[in-house]
């Protein structure tokens, strides 16, 4: 955006702040979308990122915002007394000097979920729906919305999934009913909401991973998760899974209330009626998209279509192609162990034979293959590619058969021309991408165009992207 032009209106009703103050740390996408909404919502805004280019550009709205926008930087001196230090959910706050800010002025630290929050009762009638989890969210959030829209509602994603919710305009209720947002929600984002008060809140798959923003501490992580159950009114509606319901913090949070349990949800039709939503793990989304969906009076019908009609997420277990009987599968966003074990149960033996190629490595997040290990009688052939190759190389050794790639080209030859039709060569790394790629995406990206060169009879081994 450049100097002279309006900013969006966004989802902030116009003067609904006025008066108050906030600073605003992190001026990428989300930040920047603060930044207009509280301008227009009435707030003077006190703005910083360590990045110059991005002070620049934050610079070039200022003129846009009647002067309330500054740019500069945020100490305790300068936020004394404000409403709210509004910071990205990337910041590490067991880290990063703002909490020590935060605790010597009494400022609240926030983000923009919050700020929505607060606006609520000035928003069109709508519902929200908040995920969180582990593993499963975004493809939760994916389907609900899905159903909602398919059903005809007003509905949007937003959260950790979508873009940020405080550039888009407020949604309208229709003849359907309220509107309803759909949020996925990490823990680092739940730990800068306060009010969140969802209508429907579902806890997923909650295992170990991120605790070094919880100093290693599960315990401190899972409680992080349990907030969004904490903010929600005890007739709303919490929905869990009986794995999660079973640790202790999530017991004590619904020890007075009844949740729904997403294994007694029953799912209409059979599992070869939803065919992107294959294996046990994506049993669990659905269950859980489809209680919420009833809830919010989503029809029987509709459902049943939304089901049938869903084509899942990017990355992942996605399919990217097929070649000479053989199923390429993108399940990229895999990037721990417990969210790649479901991957590797959703393709079982076939007359006794295992079938699944894994391709499995990248950054490792730990010094194991923990949940996986149990669903090794699934496969056929191991690939073990970037820094976590020869840790997983000796771990699987002795088990299936492996094979040391180290980039993924060559992994994915090496699995083509071992996999026979019927089978499925699957990318689902148990790992970060960032040793060999910027992001999972990217990754992902990298694995289908591999998967298209070999469809072209190019070798995918010369590659190596």
């Amino acid at each position: 955006m450049t100097g002279g032009a309006s900013p969006p209106s966004g989802i902030l009703p116009p003067g609904i702040f006025a008066g108050r103050n906030y600073a605003v740390l992190g001026l990428a996408r989300t930040g920047m979308a603060s930044i207009r909404a509280l301008c227009d919502a009435g707030a003077r805004v006190l703005a910083w990122d360590r990045d110059p280019e991005a002070r620049r550009l934050a610079e070039q709205i200022a003129g846009d915002c009647r002067g309330l926008l500054r740019v500069a930087e945020i100490d305790r001196f300068s936020v004394a007394g404000f409403d709210g230090i509004v910071v990205s959910p990337g910041v590490p706050l067991n880290r990063h000097p703002i909490t020590e800010v935060a605790r010597a002025t009494g400022v609240a630290i926030i983000g923009d979920i919050e700020l929505f929050a607060q606006a609520r009762s000035a928003l069109p009638p709508h519902k929200v729906a908040g995920i969180t989890g582990t593993n499963g969210k975004s493809t939760t959030c994916a389907l609900l919305h899905h159903l909602l829209k398919t059903a005809g509602f007003s509905t949007r994603l937003g959260g950790n999934i979508g873009i940020p919710v405080l550039s888009t305009d407020a949604l309208q209720p229709n003849d359907k009913g309220p509107a309803i947002y759909v949020f996925e929600l990490s823990s680092y984002q739940i730990d800068i909401t306060a009010s969140l008060s969802c209508e429907a809140a579902a806890i997923l798959n909650v295992s170990p991973d991120h605790l070094d923003r919880y100093d290693g501490s599960f315990e401190a992580y899972t409680e992080s998760k349990v907030r969004l159950f904490g903010m929600q009114e005890a007739r709303a509606m919490a929905l869990v899974d009986r794995a999660s319901l079973s640790l202790p913090s999530v017991a004590r949070a619904l020890s007075h209330r009844s949740p729904v349990v997403i294994e007694d949800v029953t799912l209409p039709g059979t599992p070869a009626d939803w065919p992107s939503l294959q294996g046990p793990h994506n049993r669990g989304n659905a269950a859980a998209a489809v209680a919420i969906a009833r809830r919010f009076g989503v029809e029987e019908a509709a459902i049943v279509e939304g089901l049938k009609s869903f084509r899942g997420l990017p990355h992942r277990m996605e399919q990217v192609g097929e070649v000479g009987g053989v199923a390429f599968v993108n399940d990229s966003k895999a990037t721990n162990p417990a969210s790649t074990a479901p991957a590797l149960a959703a393709f079982p033996p076939r007359e006794g034979r295992p079938r699944v190629h894994w391709i499995v490595g990248g950054l490792p997040k730990g010094d194991t293959l923990a949940e996986c290990e149990a669903m090794l009688g699934n496969v056929a052939a191991a690939y073990t590619i970037g820094e976590a190759g020869p840790m997983f190389t000796r771990l699987l050794e002795g088990r299936v058969p492996v094979q040391r790639s180290e980039m993924m080209g060559e992994a994915v030859r090496a699995a083509a021309a071992a996999a026979r039709p019927g089978d499925v060569v699957l990318l689902s790394p148990a790992c970060a991408s960032f040793d060999q790629f910027r992001d999972y995406e990217k990754r992902g990206e990298a694995f289908a165009s591999l998967v298209a060169m070999l469809a072209e009879g190019s070798d995918p081994g010369e590659a190596n992207p």
